[in-house]
C-alpha cells in the first residue's frame, strides 16, 4: 500500500507542479488565447495567480511532509486541499458546461482522495 501512495503522491506532485506553475508563469490572455482555459476568460490574473500557488503548495505538501517526516499530519491534510480544489473545478466547469475537462478533474479528485485516505490511516 506504501508503494501505491507513494506513486499516487508523485503523480498527484507532478500534475499540480505542472498546471500550478503554468498558471504562475504565463499571462493569463496566452493561457486563455492557448484555448484550453477557457474558465480564465471570467477571472482576474490575480485569481488565476492565486490557483496555480494552492496547486503548487498543495503539490509540495502531498511530497515534503511525509517524505522528510517533518509535520507528515500535513500530508494528508494538502490532499483533501487538493481535493476541495477539485471540487470547486468540477462545479466551474459544469456551471460553465464545459465537459471536456471534468475526467481530469475527476481523476485528480480521486487520486486526492485515495492520498488523503490512506495518508491519515497510514
Amino acid at each position: 500500500m506504501s508503494t501505491a501512495l507513494w506513486i499516487v503522491q508523485g503523480l498527484l506532485a507532478l500534475a499540480y507542479i505542472a498546471a500550478g506553475g503554468l498558471k504562475l508563469v504565463r499571462p493569463r490572455e496566452q493561457l486563455v488565447a492557448s484555448g484550453n482555459f477557457d474558465w480564465m476568460k471570467d477571472s482576474s490574473d490575480a485569481a488565476v495567480k492565486a490557483v496555480g500557488l494552492v496547486e503548487i503548495l498543495g503539490a509540495l505538501g502531498v511530497i515534503l511532509p511525509w517524505l522528510t517526516g517533518i509535520a507528515p499530519i500535513l500530508t494528508p491534510i494538502a490532499a483533501v486541499g487538493l481535493v476541495v480544489v477539485q471540487v470547486f473545478a468540477l462545479r466551474i466547469h459544469l456551471v460553465r458546461h464545459e465537459h471536456q475537462p471534468l475526467p481530469v478533474n475527476a481523476l485528480l479528485l480521486l487520486l486526492a482522495a485515495f492520498t488523503a485516505a490512506g495518508r491519515f490511516l497510514s
